[in-house]
């Protein structure tokens, strides 16, 4: 599944969302351009290692300060190839600029930064004994579909099936989408936990926990946040094309 576009009102110029995907891709390129050894030095100190909280001694046995608690969300504008940024920062321009609409510049960076957090904490207590780093904004990314679904369940998120080679364009609803999207996330942490050996380095749980806290924040801020203050533009679907009529106006 692989969303193209959707129906919800979108900001007409979403300016957190490009900030956002601005921020990702600079810092992208910068690791990019490190040196292997220093980019292990960056990944240890700024990317998120479970165990530098989960145990204390041990991070300071080798340099890691545990009351450091920045990589919570430093490690979330982070990515580990071309792959990953593209993929993730393409799901925020699909569901970001709705979502900055509905609550506002401030509001939307919030959600950003508060999922972020609440997936990396996820993260850390589902494993506590993990010292692989963990990074990728998809966490938040998870937060902003969750709100987007509760706050716009009827719209259409216009969505790319492969068919083998043959891409189908099916609208789906939003709270369908974001609800089979959510299961797939749950059923991979499931298996993951089960069969942590066969684990393939993706953060499920961070996942699961994100878009809970999405879930969450649009059900408490419709009550806080009124209509965001921001100029909106709709996705209409284009006309049918139609065959131009070619016969002289004076033809029987």
């Amino acid at each position: 599944m692989f969303p193209f576009t959707d129906t919800a009102p979108r900001a007409a110029f979403p300016l957190v969302t490009i900030v956002l995907i601005g921020i990702n891709s600079l810092v992208f390129l910068w690791m990019e351009s490190l040196p292997p050894q220093a980019l292990d030095v960056v990944l240890a100190h700024i990317a998120l290692i479970p165990v530098r909280y989960t145990e204390p001694s041990l991070a300071r046995s080798v340099g890691l300060d545990p009351s450091n608690y920045w990589p919570l969300l430093t490690n979330t504008f982070m990515h580990g190839g071309w792959l990953h940024l593209i993929s993730n920062m393409w799901f925020l321009w699909i569901f970001g600029p709705a979502m900055e609409a509905r609550f506002g510049r401030l509001g939307f960076a919030f959600l950003y930064v508060a999922g972020a957090v609440a997936a990396s904490l996820v993260h850390v207590y589902t494993h506590q004994e993990s010292t692989d780093p963990v990074l990728g904004a998809s966490g938040a990314i998870a937060a902003i579909i969750a709100a987007h679904a509760v706050s716009y369940p009827s719209a259409r998120v216009v969505t790319i099936i492969l068919l083998g080679f043959i891409p189908l364009f099916i609208p789906l609803p939003a709270v369908l989408f974001a609800l089979i999207w959510f299961g797939l996330q749950l059923m991979q942490g499931s298996m993951e936990l089960m069969t942590p050996h066969l684990a393939g380095g993706v953060a499920w749980w961070a996942h699961v926990g994100g878009f809970a806290f999405g879930a969450a924040f649009a059900l408490l801020a419709s009550g806080i946040f009124g209509p965001g203050q921001v100029r909106t533009t709709t996705w209409v679907q284009p006309p049918r094309r139609h065959v131009p009529s070619i016969r002289p106006r004076d033809w029987d």
